[in-house]
């Protein structure tokens, strides 16, 4: 009896998913809960398990199809996965056919037969095909003059005048040239549509400032191993910023809000989304109440998060909501960027790479560790004045760490 295999509920307002690649073939044997396919959403990409086991049945989705929640998409047969018949005879049979192809001779040309070594030197020497020269000799035979004649001839045509506005020949080139068309992932098609949608449909600005990162290496310096050894958690600058981030938000409440038509929303809250890199794309999950949390929780939450995108095991309640955005660019080397906001947030804060440059410290030129950081924001709802001010309480919070014990 068989037994089909339906797509899953996909979380809230998702109603369909696309299916990204089949694991499993007809005949292919499934045990249970083991993946059969990816299905890939407008957020996320996860693994659709087989509810029972036995022998892949029939696939009734294509790879690039899209399938509604409940669709059926495969079935299973009870049983064990059927042996491979006839593999053997059909290799046979084909490498047979490939002989037989093989053994096959062109005919022959019949110029090539009736042309003496001499025309054929001199159909060589001069370029010409024999079947467009009609022959003098004995039953109609090319002549080695017949081929000389026509090189004459062909030599004396003028070739055709190039009109004076037509650009010169350039060089054909050379090697191999490949292309190749990708079909772009359903995760894909929502970057790229959400991306765009923020540049068309908010009025975008971003504000630069620098930070000198002496004061929380040396912190993570001296804590880093009590830290590890106490929260089993490495101490990273990504708890730092959160922290920061929350001061940032609390002192400029518009950079935590968001547009809703004619309103504007304000949260009492802070639910920090984390842009992550995964397998097939920038995935962005929540870390909340960063308000409420330590250093030591952010730090797990954004590290478990990092896994899951790795592994591919994010979920759609691991990415709803959210009401900032921090992208660290660095971790790739990116020197300076202007983020885009994620929607419906109004802004993001943009982190890049640490590096030593001279800075004026007290009078004298020293050597700083200095990281440039970038928030874009929404200039409907946040004025320049609110952007500027976030920025810099962000910055003297990362350049003085004790700011963020004392909520300063």
């Amino acid at each position: 009896m068989a037994t089909e295999i339906n797509v899953p509920t996909l979380g809230e307002s998702v109603t369909e998913g696309t299916i990204g690649e089949w694991l499993k073939q007809p005949g292919d044997a499934v045990a249970v809960d083991e993946p059969i396919c990816s299905l890939e959403t407008d957020k996320v990409a996860i693994e659709v398990p087989s509810p029972v086991a036995g022998v892949i049945g029939e696939l009734k989705a294509e790879v690039g199809d899209t399938v509604e929640v409940g669709a059926v998409i495969a079935t299973v047969e009870a049983g064990a996965a059927p042996a491979a018949k006839g593999e053997e005879a059909g290799r046979a049979a084909e490498q047979r056919q490939e002989n037989k192809e093989e053994s096959k001779e062109a005919p022959a040309s019949d110029a090539s037969q009736t042309l003496s070594p001499a025309v054929r030197r001199a159909v060589l020497e001069h370029g010409i095909d024999p079947s467009t020269v009609k022959g003098t000799g004995k039953d109609g035979r090319l002549t080695k003059e017949d081929v000389i004649a026509a090189a004459k001839a062909k030599d004396d045509t003028p070739a055709p005048a190039k009109p004076e506005e037509a650009p010169a020949p350039t060089a054909a080139p050379t090697g191999t040239r490949n292309t190749e068309r990708v079909k772009m992932t359903r995760l894909r098609q929502t970057i790229a549509r959400r991306l765009k949608g923020a540049q068309e449909n908010a009025a975008l600005l971003t504000t630069f400032n620098d930070v000198d990162m002496t004061a929380v290496i040396e912190a993570r310096t001296k804590y880093k191993e009590l830290f590890a050894k106490k929260h089993d958690i490495k101490l990273g600058f990504m708890g730092f910023f959160a922290k920061a981030a929350h001061l940032a938000l609390k002192d400029v409440p518009s950079v935590n809000a968001q547009i809703d038509g004619d309103e504007i929303v304000y949260h009492d809250y802070v639910d920090i989304s984390v842009a992550v890199s995964a397998p097939n794309g920038l995935v962005v999950p929540v870390v909340r109440d960063v308000d409420k949390k330590g250093f030591a929780q952010i730090e797990k939450d954004i590290a478990n998060f990092g896994k899951a995108a790795r592994d591919g095991t994010l979920t759609m309640d691991d990415m709803a909501g959210g009401t900032f955005t921090i992208s660290n660019g660095g971790v790739f080397g990116s020197l300076m960027s202007t983020p885009i906001i994620n929607p419906p947030q109004s802004a993001v804060l943009g982190l890049h790479r640490i590096e030593d440059r001279p800075v004026v410290v007290d009078g004298e030129i020293v050597v700083r560790p200095m990281m440039y950081i970038a928030l874009s924001y929404d200039h409907r709802l946040i004025d320049g004045r609110e952007a500027v001010t976030a920025l810099k309480v962000i910055k003297d919070a990362i350049e003085d760490p004790t700011r963020m014990l004392i909520d300063l």
